[in-house]
């Protein structure tokens, strides 16, 4: 993509951003990659606080070695990592119209050349995003991971909820001329209602959390029904609670940490990923093991991003 001249858009410094970098890495014009915050919480139904996830993420990220074990390398400091501040809804805001604002924000870093991580929050943001790229790449798949299927058209009222966080985002990927193309990863709670869109659409393909208990044989065909741009959006929720126990709407037998990796690894090396999303962190009292698990993810997914298959200048 062309650079453009960004808009003015703070950023964090050393004590707050992602990992506590130091300047130069954390400066926005340098780096290679970009953390979005959104600290965006309205429709969750079940364990509220993924309104804190974001700031609690960022704070445990200071925990992180800068040295990446299985990378051998120093991907914050090789690489350079910014922390825009984080984006929050007014009162009064609708929630579709701070979608937008949030999507905007996305799209001009993604057309500045970075690499975009937007990190929320309840799972409704995620159409931010997808928004924001479906018009740079037309034929924009998207790798959902998570235990929800999230494709109802409306949940408790309105159509912005985090239940059809997914079925919004298709919506936009329509718009732009796109068919949606869509692998749901670790599906393992649905209506029947989420159940029938899938059966009636060739272009979303499911691998349930039952499927999924045997990752690696799946890992090729997942990729083959993705097309050559792909986002991903990764409800924490799609891991196993024992990996990462504070999300807002908890189901057993999901992801292991490693069959996680291996798949979006993969994911990486044959697709041109366009940007990623680690969305429903509720962080538990008391414990500190979800939002670090969080933040090691996020910096290992950059790992893979600086290692992955370049995106074309547009």
């Amino acid at each position: 993509m062309k650079t453009k001249k960004l808009s003015y858009v703070p950023v964090l410094g050393q004590k707050q951003n992602f990992l506590g970098l130091p300047f130069p890495h954390c400066d926005l014009d340098k780096a290679k990659f970009a953390v979005v915050p959104v600290a965006f919480e309205r429709t969750t139904s079940y364990i509220k606080g993924t309104v804190h996830g974001p700031s609690k993420l960022l704070a445990a990220s200071h925990q992180l070695e800068f040295y990446d074990e299985e990378l051998s390398e120093e991907i914050g400091f090789s690489h350079g990592i910014a922390t825009i501040k984080p984006l929050k809804p007014t009162p009064r805001v609708e929630s579709k119209e701070f979608l937008l604002k949030t999507s905007s924000v996305v799209r001009e870093l993604a057309q500045r050349g970075k690499f975009v991580a937007t990190v929320g929050g309840e799972h409704t943001i995620t159409f931010a995003p997808v928004n924001a790229m479906k018009d740079v790449y037309p034929d924009l798949s998207i790798l959902y991971i998570d235990a929800h299927a999230d494709l109802r058209d409306s949940y408790e009222g309105t159509p912005w909820n985090h239940a059809c966080a997914l079925r919004r985002s298709i919506e936009a990927c329509h718009s732009a001329g796109g068919r949606g193309v869509t692998a749901l990863v670790g599906i393992r709670s649905m209506d029947v209602t989420e159940a029938r869109y899938i059966q009636d659409n060739r272009t979303l393909a499911l691998f349930d959390a039952h499927r999924c208990r045997r990752l690696a044989t799946e890992i090729n065909r997942i990729i083959e029904h993705l097309g050559e741009h792909v986002y991903i959006s990764i409800d924490l929720d799609g891991l196993d609670p024992s990996v990462i126990p504070g999300v807002g709407t908890p189901q057993p037998g999901g992801l292991g940490w490693y069959d996680l990796l291996d798949l979006l690894k993969a994911v990486f090396d044959h697709r041109k990923v366009v940007g990623v999303d680690l969305m429903e962190l509720a962080p538990l009292k008391g414990q500190v093991v979800s939002e670090f698990a969080a933040a090691k993810l996020l910096y290992r997914v950059f790992g893979y991003a600086a290692r992955g298959r370049p995106l074309a200048t547009k």
